[in-house]
């Protein structure tokens, strides 16, 4: 079963996630190119799906499981926004190296 009403930590999560990617984006000084933010969603969909995925196997051959009412929805937006700022780091990292 999902849920839409889960604990405000979440958010915290989300947020911060998001601001790292934000903030990784501007210290790099990169303008928002079209270019790299069209790469940017869709790394972030596809990881998005691989991670579904793993969520999904992983659920269904019993590796974990969620209780019922507590598989938060803001999981999968969180997911997203994670490997945003994942790619921003990346991107980060290899111009320092």
């Amino acid at each position: 079963m999902y849920i839409f009403q889960f604990n405000s930590n979440w958010y915290l999560l989300l947020a911060a996630f998001l601001m790292g990617w934000l903030f990784i984006m501007l210290f790099r000084k990169k303008q928002f190119d079209r270019r790299e933010v069209k790469q940017q969603i869709l790394l972030g969909i596809l990881g998005s799906i691989a991670l579904v995925c793993m969520e999904m196997f992983a659920v269904t051959t019993n590796l974990w499981n969620y209780t019922p009412d507590n598989w938060p929805v803001i999981l999968w937006p969180t997911y997203f926004v994670a490997i945003l700022f994942g790619y921003q780091l990346l991107r980060y990292v290899e111009k320092m190296v």
